[in-house]
């Protein structure tokens, strides 16, 4: 899909406000409207981003084996997931967008077997326990997402009780310092007060 300037700078600014000051249902509806665009841009592979900065280290953190059944957060259009499926691990992923789970059943469809997708809310514990299946999550990981999560408690509270006992949590999030700088993301608070 073709996109003009201003749709890519207009999601863009949506996307980038997720997470600043932002409810759980604002964010939601950012994110139902922009899937499309976010699928498109992310693909089947991901951007260079992921794919040469994030995901080699989250991998090396993660240590994903065939053994492995894996809790993905917030994983938009499956991209780590399809990775992990692919080194043979089982994969339960979510998303609080119905629409983004949609186009990542789509678009990995190929790996159906391995990856079950899901709709969550990541805010919600009740909502992330209702993941819980017949066996303990070995490893859960959510790649550059708790930034834009409103409140990660129930996240990091739900992901205790899903994990087996020594199993490992690996999150990628964005540093402050990579946000573009406009009026909106300068605060009369230092990064310290955050």
């Amino acid at each position: 899909m073709e996109y003009s300037k201003e749709d890519l700078m207009e999601a863009k600014r949506q996307i980038l406000g997720v997470g600043e000051n932002m409810g759980t249902e604002e964010s939601k509806k950012i994110w139902e409207k922009n899937a499309q665009f976010w699928d498109d841009a992310m693909g089947d592979e991901s951007n260079e981003f992921h794919r040469e900065v994030v995901r080699p280290k989250v991998t090396e953190l993660l240590s994903p084996d065939p053994s492995d059944y894996i809790l993905d957060i917030a994983c938009g259009n499956g991209n780590y997931s399809s990775y992990l499926a692919q080194r043979g691990a089982s994969v339960v992923a979510f998303d609080y967008s119905k629409k983004m789970i949609e186009l990542a059943k789509r678009r990995r469809s190929q790996y159906a077997k391995q990856i079950e997708f899901c709709v969550a809310d990541a805010t919600n514990r009740e909502s992330l326990l209702g993941l819980k299946r017949n066996r303990a999550f070995t490893k859960a990981v959510s790649n550059m997402a708790i930034m834009d999560i409103t409140d990660i408690e129930p996240l990091f509270m739900a992901v205790y009780e899903l994990l087996e006992e020594n199993g490992i949590f690996v999150f990628a999030t964005q540093h402050p310092c990579f946000i573009t700088l406009t009026e909106k993301y300068m605060t009369p608070h230092s990064y310290y007060d955050i």
